[in-house]
């Protein structure tokens, strides 16, 4: 499934700009960077679960904010890209 990861983290004190550093390494292990806070994440049940446990784990409720955005299949009707952004083809070869 594609999930979209979307978060907004206090940066106002070195706690926060740690915690937005650990969100963003969560999500860097588990998907594709396509914004400053926004990830696109092709994940399993299990995998979405585990990042959200680990994400809900850093960030702290009353400063910051997490989304997650599923999107229902197939993907390609629901995403349209615009820009010079090449997102990677999870689907296709990984050395061309």
């Amino acid at each position: 499934m594609l999930v979209i990861v979307c978060y907004d983290v206090s940066t106002e004190t070195r706690e926060g700009r740690r915690r937005l550093r650990q969100v963003a390494k969560a999500c860097e292990g588990v998907g594709q960077r396509v914004q400053k806070s926004v990830f696109e994440c092709r994940v399993d049940q299990t995998q979405i679960e585990a990042l959200e446990r680990r994400l809900l784990d850093i960030i702290e409720a009353e400063q910051d904010c997490l989304r997650f955005y599923r999107l229902t299949e197939p993907v390609e009707l629901h995403v349209k890209e615009f820009g010079n952004f090449k997102a990677v083809d999870f689907d296709g070869p990984l050395v061309v």
